[in-house]
């Protein structure tokens, strides 16, 4: 028998490194390395990621046939000397921090991986095996190759990658390519990032945050982004007027004359949040919206497929992908579940086995794409499990009887109790969907208030998304499409609803009106970024929902990730049991082990937020 075909996949040196390891083309594994070491979108090499995916295949890094990096650095130093040159003198202060970097670790970078590559394998030889793919070939790969489409139109929107921040293209087969694209500095992702940046909120990671303030606020400063900051052709091409940003050269997004157009200076971190916020966010979002609609229907048309996937971080902008179907621009839509840089390792994995080794890609049947439900990370067995629980002083019954764990857990949770759910292999990509969850009682208005504030520690508008079983969603939802990775946001279902308020207050007031009979997931516009459950792939998790249907007659469930506020999604047993004592949830459930937090040590309890820089 011929021996595997192993391709490891790494991306690394911007934010979200990651590894990813295919075995003929099958996806064997994959993980961010931010859950091993803890530190939220971690740059570094992925070592630990690639220590456990390594594992999970049963190999030695030797016994790797080709690795995979997910961009091409030279092409990166390349657009940054442009740009640079393109703008002289402005920027010299960035050019100047900038350059001693990229001199001293970056424009070398085949030289770095292959150290920290022989670092974990001295007998790994690197130079024979290692393989560049341009960024956004990395985005269409890991958007075309694992979905369910045997063709599709292909789209990537990101920030930047080395020169491209869109690539429109198409996959048939084996083959993939891309017809055109936009590139830096003009770019649809930095340009949502400008406005996460004025709104107050991180680039790189508060993006959702702007999405989810969008709702609260009218888009009344829409036309004026459409005048002065973008043209949006109907072809979905696009340009910046860069007069108004400070990406190109400065250290920020954005400079005083987009202050000026805006009416003032951006938000300070952690400041208030006014309805002028509220409304910039909204229009940035329909903006943003339009721009993506314009490229789906060109792409579609030019290619002649209306299935369409997508990848690139403003792949992840879910409201936007739930109106490109709602609206009727696409027949089908596929999201990358890892779709920022993470995927990428993945995607540079998956063309190098299809495009430069030129295999064959199986065509895709009974409509079920090949990422596993995105369950690909560790896993701990039950006696693994209580091992590191007894080591951390934990206090726990372990329940081997699956339907008594499930009944037990519905019921905490139909009380109304907040519990911590790890189960199976953790989740790739930015989404916990039910393997390293947060789970609570949609129904209860004040579920989202306590689990923001006294769970999650984070800003109170945040909205939570429901997890509800696919064979229910239509009663729920007014979607008809699988949405198993989160990636959509869909209206709640009318006959749900409640009457609307004829004097709805403004701003976060709003937060208290009960929209619907699952208020917790309900956002203030009457919609929620929807996850259909599937037996297939997450038989425990639809089973607890098929349970806390019995208890409640509702099949729908909180489900946010495990972590706090500015922490990474929690990987280990330990890691579960840390946040579980570091925050005010009452059960935790891992594996088949059973915690109560009134039965722990007092002293185990944890204030650990400081820890965390906040995202």
């Amino acid at each position: 028998m011929a021996a595997s075909l192993r391709i490891l996949g790494v991306s690394a040196f911007y934010h979200d490194s990651a590894a990813a390891l295919i075995e003929d083309g099958r996806i064997v594994a994959a993980a961010q390395e931010e859950r091993f070491t803890r530190k939220k979108h971690d740059a570094g090499f992925p070592t630990q990621a690639i220590e456990y995916c390594l594992a999970k295949a049963g190999c030695r890094l030797s016994e790797v046939d080709h690795i995979a990096f997910y961009d091409k650095p030279f092409l990166k130093f390349e657009r940054l000397l442009e740009t640079y040159l393109a703008f002289v003198p402005r920027g010299f202060r960035s050019f100047a921090m900038a350059m001693p970097v990229w001199l001293g670790e970056k424009l070398f970078q085949k030289d770095g991986l292959i150290r920290s590559l022989k670092a974990i394998d001295p007998d790994c030889d690197p130079m024979s095996r290692l393989l560049f793919t341009e960024h956004h070939l990395s985005h269409a790969a890991s958007a075309f190759y694992p979905s369910p489409f045997a063709r599709a139109a292909v789209l990537t929107i990101d920030g930047v990658g080395e020169w491209a921040t869109t690539t429109a293209g198409y996959g048939e087969g084996k083959s993939l390519r891309i017809d055109r694209e936009i590139r830096f500095p003009h770019s649809l992702g930095l340009l949502y990032s400008a406005f996460t940046y004025y709104c107050g909120f991180k680039v790189n990671s508060g993006e959702y945050k702007l999405m989810g303030l969008a709702p609260y606020g009218a888009p009344r400063y829409a036309d004026l982004i459409r005048d002065h900051l973008i043209d949006i052709k109907p072809d979905g091409s696009f340009r910046l007027d860069l007069s108004y940003f400070d990406y190109c050269t400065g250290l920020t997004m954005t400079n005083a004359r987009f202050d000026q157009l805006f009416g003032g200076p951006p938000r300070a971190p952690e400041g208030p949040v006014e309805q002028r916020h509220m409304d910039i966010a909204a229009s940035v979002q329909v903006v943003t919206e339009e721009a993506m609609i314009a490229l789906a229907r060109h792409v579609t048309a030019e290619t002649g497929c209306r299935d369409l996937v997508l990848a690139g971080g403003v792949a992840l902008n879910c409201v936007a992908n739930g109106r490109l179907l709602r609206d009727g621009v696409v027949d089908r839509l596929w999201v990358q579940p890892a779709a920022g840089d993470a995927g990428g390792a993945l995607g540079a994995a998956l063309a190098a086995h299809h495009l430069h080794l030129e295999h064959d890609r199986p065509v895709p049947s009974g409509g079920a794409d090949a990422m596993a439900g995105a369950y690909l990370g560790p896993e701990y067995t039950t006696a693994e499990t209580e091992r590191r629980l007894t080591a951390v002083g934990a206090i726990f019954e372990t329940i081997d009887n699956e339907p008594s764990l499930i009944a037990r857990t519905a019921k905490a949770l139909s009380e109304g109790r907040g519990v911590g759910w790890m189960q199976g292999r953790m989740e790739f990509g930015p989404r916990a969907l039910g393997n390293r969850s947060i789970l609570g009682d949609p129904r209860d208005p004040a579920t989202q208030k306590n689990l923001n504030l006294k769970i999650k520690y984070r800003e109170s508008f945040r909205p939570f998304a429901p997890a509800v079983r696919r064979d229910k969603l239509a009663e729920w939802f007014a979607l008809d499409s699988d949405s198993p990775y989160m990636l959509l946001v869909a209206p709640v279902a009318e006959h749900r609803l409640t009457p609307a308020a004829a004097d709805e207050p403004a701003g976060f007031e709003r937060l208290k009106i009960v929209r619907s009979a699952i208020p917790a997931v309900t956002h203030v516009d009457g919609s929620a970024r929807v996850q259909t459950v599937h037996p297939e792939t997450n038989p425990r998790f639809h089973a607890l929902l098929e349970r806390f249907e019995v208890e409640t007659g509702c099949p729908v469930l909180v489900n946010t990730s495990f972590n706090i506020r500015g922490e990474p999604i929690v990987c280990t047993p330990e890691d579960a049991f840390r946040c579980f004592m570091g925050c005010e949830l009452d059960v935790l459930v891992v594996g088949d082990c059973w915690l109560e937090k009134s039965a722990q040590d007092p002293a185990l309890k944890t204030d650990y937020r400081g820890e965390f820089d906040l995202d």
